[in-house]
């Protein structure tokens, strides 16, 4: 049986895929197993020097990835950025993984008793299991799946059927590196081939919708493996009366619209004090009136198609919602068919209220729904409202008044006088709160260090005690 897979910018279905059946996951699972016991038996410095390896034999076949995420996404540029991230994030793991087990692996460490002290060794979760969305098809599939490498575990990675044409250019590029070609794959499949993965590992790692990543920490509940949840995001932004009108607009737009919305770090909801309300709506919507699609030509523009039609209809849905019920548009606002491909342009919208599903559902689309608010507390306590918490931000004249309101808002990554730099910075651990998310961070030190389990080693170096020496006597004495 094959899939077809539909190509955002024509319509067609001009490739296919074969999903995995379960008795080949498992066999797949057995191999990946086989491989990792030498994998992690090297050291974190060996195991850095094949990583680099592999960042060497992604370069080499970078034109390949970038032409399949293209293919796959209907956007050019930032495919060109995947690929590089992921050669950087290669390098970077390298770089810092040796150091920071060595960091949390003490040895000699004394207890309450002398005679007593502990060694902490690491111990990596043997076959880390994947699975991955179709917003950044080669990011989010390798952003667990390199610290998990480098911590010593095997990987197995089923990425959405969206989008998986990058799958065969970076297992050709895997295969140019034996050490690390038997201890990672991935494979072809839908819902239910992720399904079957999870019986088959020690440790699941999901990015995705919040309806799909219940099922999966259901799954891996009853597996008794740990998962790690990246889940949906309708990220609040709240733009001070202290703020420049203008500035503020062209941030608005690049957090809410880069990658045509389809990100979960996009911010889908701004609230603006009324005191610049009215020169910050007439410069939004006049850049994103100024914003182009990328049609005809790939190679130009500003916003491509929605990589998945159903997307195009959730979100058209959710904008004729709002304007039935009294919102007004003031750009945008009608998904458009060109060349096969389902466009919308930035879409803004005032007069917008807090029951409309524009405003509690995730849109994953290029649409600005703006509030105005009178009061701080006001923007602050609708900012919080929802299921929500994945990140969130807010714009002021300075980092310090923004930073005091940012701290009041109940997400997991707060950019001030920026927006949605949780997708561009990984060094600062964050939760996701709410409904966005379960599990440690994946960003910082814990998106290495989650892979390990900890194993206390601890050691007598004087008399063991006898059992004498828990009579009832000697206790009582």
């Amino acid at each position: 049986m094959t899939l077809p897979v539909i190509n955002p910018r024509t319509g067609a279905a001009d490739y296919s895929i074969a999903p995995l059946t379960p008795a080949a996951i498992e066999t797949a699972a057995a191999s990946l197993r086989s491989g990792q016991r030498n994998w992690a038996a090297l050291s974190p410095v060996d195991r850095g020097v094949h990583l680099y390896t592999l960042a060497d034999a992604i370069t080499r076949h970078r034109a390949a990835l970038i032409e399949a995420l293209a293919a796959d996404t209907g956007r050019a540029a930032i495919s060109a950025i995947e690929v590089d991230s992921a050669v950087r994030t290669l390098r970077r793991w390298a770089d810092d993984a040796p150091a920071l087990i060595a960091l949390h692996q003490p040895s000699n460490n004394p207890t309450a008793i002398p005679t007593i002290t502990t060694n902490t060794r690491l111990v990596p979760y043997a076959l880390v299991g994947i699975i991955s969305p179709w917003n950044f098809p080669l990011t989010l599939a390798l952003i667990d799946a390199i610290p998990a490498l480098a911590a010593g575990s095997a990987v197995l990675i089923k990425p959405s059927e969206i989008t998986p044409r990058f799958i065969r250019p970076l297992m050709a590029a895997i295969a140019e590196v034996p050490e690390v070609a038997n201890i990672i794959a991935l494979i072809e499949g839908d819902g239910a081939t992720g399904a079957a993965l999870i019986d088959h590992v020690d440790f699941v790692a999901f990015t995705g919708s919040v309806t799909t990543g219940r099922k999966v920490g259901e799954a891996a509940a009853r597996a008794f493996i740990p998962a790690s949840l990246e889940l949906g995001g309708k990220d609040p932004m709240i733009i001070l009366a202290s703020a420049d009108p203008d500035r503020a607009a062209d941030v608005a737009l690049r957090a809410s619209v880069l990658n045509t919305g389809q990100a979960c770090q996009s911010i889908e909801r701004v609230y603006v004090a009324r005191a610049i309300a009215e020169p910050f709506l007439a410069a939004l919507t006049a850049k994103a009136k100024a914003v182009r699609l990328n049609f005809p030509d790939i190679s130009k523009g500003d916003i491509g198609p929605f990589i998945h039609a159903r997307q195009a209809e959730i979100v058209q849905a959710q904008i004729d919602d709002a304007v039935a019920q009294g919102a007004r548009l003031l750009a945008g606002g009608q998904v458009e068919t060109l060349g096969g491909g389902k466009y919308l342009r930035p879409t803004v919208l005032v007069d917008v209220t807090p029951d409309m599903a524009i405003m509690a559902e995730e849109s994953f689309g290029p649409v600005i729904p703006v509030t105005i608010f009178d009061t701080v507390d006001e923007a602050v306590d609708m900012a919080n409202s929802g299921i929500f918490g994945l990140s969130a931000a807010v714009i002021a004249a300075t980092i310090e008044e923004g930073e005091a309101v940012g701290i009041c808002l109940n997400a997991g990554g707060i950019s001030i006088n920026d927006g949605s730099l949780t997708g561009l910075v990984w060094e600062a651990e964050k939760s996701s709160f709410g409904a966005s998310g379960l599990g440690p961070s994946r960003m910082g030190n814990s998106g290495l260090l989650r892979f390990f389990r900890r194993q206390a080693i601890i050691r007598q170096s004087g008399t063991a005690l006898p059992l004498a020496a828990y009579s009832e006597e000697a206790l009582a004495g």
